[in-house]
């Protein structure tokens, strides 16, 4: 079973940027399909990027397509997701989840493994 662990929030002011790793123990790192959710105060978990087990494909949520970029290196068992042009509304705990299948899938249900959350928060 794949153990997934979050590193790399923080505060950042608007505009700047922030890169969040997942990093997950295990030999089937390359089986799942990863994603990335985020949950602001008050408000559902919901869905940010995903990406294919393989790499090859990707899928953002239009309030940060252009400015966010989901990778990952299978070798170090590893998903990144880089953030740009942080805006105030990004501000949320971003977690990190595996989903043993081929394609992410932006439902919460969808994903059987999860980070503990790292905090995100960008000032004006």
């Amino acid at each position: 079973q794949a153990q997934l662990v979050e590193s790399g929030g923080g505060l950042v002011q608007a505009g700047g940027s922030l890169r969040l790793s997942c990093a997950a123990s295990g030999r089937t790192f390359s089986s799942y399909a990863m994603g990335w959710f985020r949950q602001a105060p008050e408000k559902e978990r919901v869905f940010v990027a995903g990406i294919s087990r393989s790499g090859g494909r990707t899928d953002y949520v239009d309030s940060v397509k252009g400015r966010f970029t989901i990778s990952r290196d299978n070798a170090k068992n590893t998903v990144y997701l880089q953030m740009n042009s942080l805006r105030p509304e990004d501000t949320a705990v971003y977690c990190c989840a595996g989903k043993n299948s081929r394609w992410p899938e932006r439902s919460t249900r969808d994903y059987g493994y999860w980070g503990q959350g790292n905090q995100v928060n960008v000032s004006t």
